[in-house]
């Protein structure tokens, strides 16, 4: 029986089982939750949360938080719905193949679900500036992309005021990030400026592996060897469709031809284990989704949401690690920030590796290879006799091509000295990070790491 209490959708007893957790309290409580009717106000009628992501844990997650009394919810995805998403991305069907996954996420949501509403954008999360962000009080992520997860974690840093140095914390947006991988899955609670940010522990997601290249060429042992033969090497060569086509991975011909040339590889060399599906992840770096450590992992993290809107329990501290690979293994882990981290630190980072003879492609490898900071495409600019000077930029192919004669340079060529600031920008984060050179003198080794 529909009830008139001006909540749209509302009937008796809908809300009973979540009024149970906020109207009253319990032993393990939050030291600051105050039992109140009007808590569920605020989670149905003012807070707001932003969803990143509307893939497998993106769809888990706005079901999730829809149902649990949240409404006013804003979901961004680039993607659009392809034919494998179907068998786990389940607000999906058939017929929405080809069309944004954020808008058919909202619309299924939003009809299922009475009184919620969901916004859909479809773009890229770098296509909102800080205004955007700013609207919401707390923000969680679905994502497959470690570069996206250290984009809006420097967006959130760049939102905090400080006064003397001192944190406003009015300023600061939660972030919960939720990952999966196969059968294993992590939660993390981050408050930007106040505990570990995704860049204090990079070194949890390691670079990506690559095969390599004489093991690809003359010695395949794997099957994944045999597709990454036919991907960098022979299509290149054979051109099998237009002069020029790139490798598609999300075009069923151009992966049936690396399929069809990967297992004439495995043949010659007795490999077994060559599939269209272990083409097709190969190609497109998938690692296997896996249905239900999506819902668990997602679960997590839209109560780690709950518990952050409403106050009523404390929330995790603030790294929960699940593995289902092996029966079921689960644990919390309390990481610390760390004090050098290039996003969080708000201090110039020494670099110490390097001398006035060391090249600026030495600064640009170990910008991109040192673990704790796995940059993409970095560009450096520094202050050279009092002007700002562009010494390598990648974004624009004009002037890379311009700049990059200045890697086959000395630092000291450059006009660097001790104690010159490096302003480094990079895909991985919307501010410009800081760097200080100083400079090891030469047969020094004690500034090697």
């Amino acid at each position: 029986m529909m009830v008139d209490t001006g909540d749209q959708g509302a009937w008796e007893g809908r809300w009973n089982h979540i009024r149970k957790f906020l109207e009253r309290s319990g032993p393990f409580a939050h030291p600051d939750f105050e039992a109140s009717t009007e808590l569920l106000q605020f989670i149905s009628n003012i807070c707001e949360v932003l969803v990143i992501g509307a893939g497998g844990l993106g769809c888990e997650l706005l079901k999730d938080l829809a149902l649990s009394g949240f409404r006013k919810i804003h979901v961004v995805d680039m993607d659009t719905i392809d034919v494998s998403n179907l068998n786990r991305q389940f607000l999906f069907r058939p017929k929405d193949v080809g069309r944004p996954k954020a808008d058919v996420a909202a619309e299924f949501i939003n009809s299922r679900i009475p009184g919620c509403c969901v916004v859909p954008h479809f773009k890229k999360i770098q296509d909102f500036d800080e205004r955007f962000y700013e609207q919401f009080h707390i923000i969680v992520c679905g994502l497959d992309s470690i570069v996206a997860r250290r984009w809006i974690n420097g967006m959130l840093l760049s939102l905090l005021n400080y006064e003397d140095g001192v944190l406003d914390e009015s300023s600061i947006i939660p972030f919960v990030d939720g990952g999966t991988e196969g059968f294993k899955g992590n939660v993390k609670v981050i408050l930007p400026g106040k505990s570990p940010c995704i860049d204090c522990n990079l070194y949890l997601y390691p670079p990506q592996i690559n095969f390599p290249m004489c093991t690809i060429a003359s010695m395949p042992r794997l099957p994944e060897h045999c597709v990454e033969y036919v991907r960098m090497l022979l299509w290149p060569k054979e051109k099998p469709f237009e002069d020029g086509v790139v490798l598609d991975g999300d075009d069923p011909e151009h992966i049936q031809w690396v399929y069809q040339k990967s297992l004439e590889r495995a043949a010659e060399f007795s490999i077994t284990g060559v599939t269209y599906r272990l083409t097709q992840g190969v190609v497109k770096r998938i690692i296997p989704a896996v249905a239900s450590t999506n819902a668990v992992i997602a679960a997590a993290c839209a109560t780690e949401v709950f518990k952050m809107a409403s106050r009523a329990y404390k929330y995790l501290n603030n790294y929960m690690y699940l593995n289902f690979a092996d029966g079921l293994y689960t644990n919390t882990y309390d990481f610390e920030r760390n004090k050098t981290c290039s996003a969080c630190s708000q201090v110039p980072l020494d670099l110490k590796k390097f001398s006035s003879s060391s090249k600026l492609q030495d600064v640009l490898d170990y910008l991109t290879e040192d673990p704790s900071l796995q940059m993409k495409s970095p560009s450096i600019r520094a202050a050279v006799e009092g002007k700002m000077k562009t010494l390598y930029l990648q974004a624009v192919v004009s002037i890379e091509q311009m700049t990059r004669p200045n890697l086959s340079k000395t630092l000291g060529e450059l006009g660097l000295t001790d104690g010159q600031e490096l302003a480094v920008a990079d895909v991985t984060t919307p501010q410009t990070m800081l760097f200080t050179l100083r400079f090891k003198q030469e047969g020094d080794l004690s500034c090697t790491d």
